[in-house]
């Protein structure tokens, strides 16, 4: 995947990918669209001489392209929300039935529903970093028919948060251990690491509201 990527390193095709990849993610959540980015920001990091006489122009073309990956990965996140979103609403009734039958995830639309109604949308951000929580969160705002003013602010805090954590470590990753499996890897499991943090913090209150 790093050689992949690296060959269209430089080119919009790199956005293209990440960008369609991130939107789908929300509908098929096992699409590696966090090691996609990743894998896209540790390649341009990693890329170019180390250390010249134009050293800091190349610093300066790093961060630009870090800025631009994010700036796509967070805006094709927030569109992907935006889409699952629109289509729980109008089909509510079918998406509601299918969460019914799961209790985790009736569990946490209940959850976010509250969460939304007092303000404390952070659950969004959380779950845009555990493993398929972003699908969760989405169509379950659109099933409990949230307003896109209680939801779109979240969405795109979340997707931000999610864009620059991802890009920051393929970033460092890249910059420290250059191009390798073993950067990309590393940072891989970084992002993994977060989302079992996250998927643990959404657990959380279920279950002191179980022992209560």
């Amino acid at each position: 995947m790093v050689e992949s990527l690296g060959s269209l390193s430089g080119t919009n095709w790199v956005y293209v990918i990440v960008g369609l990849s991130v939107v789908l993610d929300v509908f098929v959540p096992i699409l590696p669209s966090g090691v996609l980015v990743i894998t896209a920001a540790t390649t341009a990091a990693g890329s170019g001489p180390a250390a010249d006489v134009a050293a800091s122009v190349h610093d300066g073309n790093h961060l630009a392209e870090m800025g631009s990956l994010v700036l796509c990965a967070a805006t094709a996140s927030v569109l992907g929300d935006l889409v699952a979103y629109r289509l729980a609403w109008r089909g509510g009734d079918r998406f509601d039935r299918a969460i019914g039958r799961s209790r985790r995830l009736s569990a946490a639309q209940q959850r976010l529903g509250a969460a939304l109604t007092r303000g404390g949308g952070g659950i969004v951000v959380l779950a845009r970093f555990a493993p398929a929580g972003r699908s969760v969160v989405s169509l379950g705002a659109g099933v409990a028919h949230r307003t896109v003013r209680e939801f779109l602010p979240w969405s795109a805090l979340a997707g931000l948060a999610w864009a620059a954590y991802s890009v920051s470590l393929g970033y460092f990753g890249g910059h420290w251990l250059g191009t390798s499996w073993v950067s990309t890897a590393l940072s891989v499991v970084a992002l993994f690491i977060a989302g079992s943090v996250a998927a643990y913090l959404m657990r959380r209150p279920q279950r002191e509201t179980t022992a209560h």
